[in-house]
């Protein structure tokens, strides 16, 4: 029986690169991204791949999320991929203000809170249920970084909701962790990051499929090594 996998950012990057693995193998992908008018490659293959349906949903606002679970068939795996970097530069970056600050905390964070929780009906229908969050190494708490500040906080924050997640949903038997995906070359990456986002996403999709009880609430590398966080 074909698995269904539900991935938001599955637009662009590593979320886009996940999709078309899965979808070559034949499995389910119900991709969620925020702007139908950037998700023109995404549409592409919809148009000609029964397998993967698209919808447009802001990960922040849990009511279209909700509208969404009402209209789908059951999930196997949820993927929480959609992130942004937000201010790049250190204390002084003019750009940290708290429009910016507010969007990098309610996408990054937020966003996988509301999300598990819209789709966890859906997941709970499934007989062998996954859930992994795109994280970062950035998120460590022992790093010599000093830019970025937010968008390190929120992958550290993020790491803290998927442990939390992990206590209250171990009654139910699901399990959930979190990925770094390794420097990838995406809009965040940048162009001289040391992986394609297919390798990326084809190392993380082969350690999705090892997931079991024994590894909820831990942080791993997309290479399967565990991160300590």
């Amino acid at each position: 029986m074909n698995k269904s996998y539900l991935i938001t950012g599955a637009n662009r990057g590593i979320g886009l690169a996940l999709t078309k693995i899965i979808i070559k193998k034949g499995e389910r992908v119900i991709a969620l991204c925020r702007k139908l008018e950037e998700a023109g490659e995404l549409l592409k293959i919809s148009n000609t791949q029964s397998n993967l349906n698209v919808f447009k949903a802001d990960v922040t606002k849990e009511d279209e999320l909700i509208e969404i679970s009402k209209s789908i068939d059951n999930i196997d795996f949820l993927i929480c991929n959609a992130g942004i970097m937000g201010p790049r530069g250190g204390m002084n970056d003019k750009s940290a203000n708290y429009e910016n600050i507010s969007e990098v905390l309610m996408t990054n964070v937020a966003g996988p809170f509301f999300t598990i929780k819209s789709f966890i009906g859906k997941l709970r229908e499934s007989k062998n249920p996954k859930i992994a969050i795109i994280s970062s190494r950035m998120g460590t708490q022992l790093h010599n970084g000093s830019d970025a500040y937010f968008y390190r906080a929120s992958k550290a924050a993020v790491n803290n909701i998927m442990v939390s997640f992990s206590n209250e949903l171990d009654q139910f038997n699901v399990p959930i962790t979190s990925f770094h995906p390794g420097w990838v070359q995406t809009d965040m990456g940048g162009s001289h990051a040391s992986l394609s986002p297919e390798e990326s996403a084809n190392s993380l999709f082969e350690q999705f499929q090892k997931l079991g009880e024994e590894n909820t609430g831990k942080f791993y590398n997309y290479d399967g090594s565990e991160i300590s966080f």
